[in-house]
């Protein structure tokens, strides 16, 4: 078994001004408001959840992207309530948000 039931990694990538990339698209505050909304729920530590920001993870051009591991399963969002349906469903419940999978 895994240390964390679900790992979670948020592309906070920043490219080159011009150039596509998810920290232009409120993924580092998104990420921070995940983190805290896990602790508020007390869904972290071992056997639950972690929220790691990440360097690129290649789908800048999909994003914001963010990943669940071991899951394996990539979402966009746009704002908090994407994140808290995640959270909700993905996290909590054990269902893939189909509109947010990319």
């Amino acid at each position: 078994m895994s240390y964390f039931k679900h790992h979670v990694f948020f592309c906070c990538n920043q490219r080159p001004e011009g150039d596509i990339s998810c920290a232009n698209h409120a993924a580092v505050e998104l990420q921070t408001y995940a983190k805290d909304r896990i602790a508020e729920l007390d869904l972290r530590g071992k056997g639950q959840v972690r929220i790691n920001k990440a360097g690129c993870l290649g789908r800048c051009d999909e994003g914001p992207v963010l990943v669940v591991y071991p899951d394996n399963v990539w979402y966009t969002f746009i704002d908090k309530n994407d994140v808290d349906e995640i959270i909700s469903e993905h996290l909590q419940h054990g269902r893939v948000v189909e509109r947010l999978k990319i």
